[in-house]
């Protein structure tokens, strides 16, 4: 016979060591460690301005799953509660920029990043929900139905939101970017600055009518300086000047 407790005591063992390792050891606490008035406190966290009239309420409701399909839109959510004090952490991605992060408006001090957690992810996801204010989760895979309800049911019990990136069953809301288009280069030359894009919000109860807001991704007024200075004149046998002035690109979505 299996001892099904005692294999889930292991897994749970596992996961909370990745955490620590992560330098969570500090933030993350079991809900057996936090008092009741701790436990969803506030029902919503804050949102960045432009995106308010996206979501239910105005903002990110705790207990609530939200999958979200555009990695700038992901990184935009969580830059409100950021800034307003709460903790995130990101499991499973990898390639996700803290540039890009801190040049959303995310606070990097409050940010957790988990980009291998290896066979444990589940174990990790459901340890960070214990604790932190928004969980972002990026499966390895498929998730089961039964597995993504679990991690579901323990954000509405401990009063985090999870924040899947990309399609989750039973999501509460799904968010994803449907129309965009760059800003930033001129005639030849220039940056990639922002992006203007059309996001869509589409959910179940309040949320089953879409919402859509437009906005720019990063804001215009952004951390990268416009491009005044003129080009250098060409040497004999170079290149044209629109090949030579090359975008410095920065990845954010």
């Amino acid at each position: 016979m299996v001892d099904r407790a005692g294999g889930s005591a292991a897994r749970r063992a596992a996961g909370l060591q990745v955490v620590r390792a992560a330098g969570l050891g500090g933030v993350v606490r079991t809900a057996g460690e936090q008092g009741p008035a701790e436990v969803g406190s506030t029902r919503a966290l804050p949102v960045l301005s432009g995106l308010r009239a996206l979501l239910p309420g105005g903002g990110l409701r705790r207990g609530a799953t939200i999958a979200v399909h555009t990695s700038s839109v992901l990184l935009a959510l969580l830059a409100g509660a950021s800034r307003a004090g709460s903790w995130c952490a990101v499991v499973g991605l990898p390639a996700l920029s803290p540039i890009a992060a801190a040049e959303m408006g995310i606070e990097l001090e409050r940010l957790a990043l988990v980009p291998h957690p290896g066979t444990e992810w589940t174990t990790i996801v459901a340890a960070l929900l214990d604790g932190v204010d928004i969980v972002v989760a990026a499966p390895p895979g498929p998730v089961a139905p039964v597995v993504a309800g679990r991690l579901a049911a323990r954000a509405r019990q401990r009063g985090s939101v999870l924040m899947p990136a990309g399609a989750w069953a039973g999501a509460d809301l799904n968010v994803a970017a449907v129309r965009g288009s760059w800003g930033g280069l001129g005639a030849g030359r220039g940056r990639l600055r922002s992006r203007e894009m059309t996001i869509q919000a589409r959910g179940r109860g309040a949320a089953a009518a879409p919402r859509e807001v437009t906005l720019w991704l990063p804001a215009v007024e952004g951390v990268l300086p416009p491009v005044t200075r003129a080009l250098p004149s060409a040497a004999p046998g170079s290149p044209p000047a629109a090949i030579r002035a090359v975008p410095a690109l920065r990845r954010v979505g």
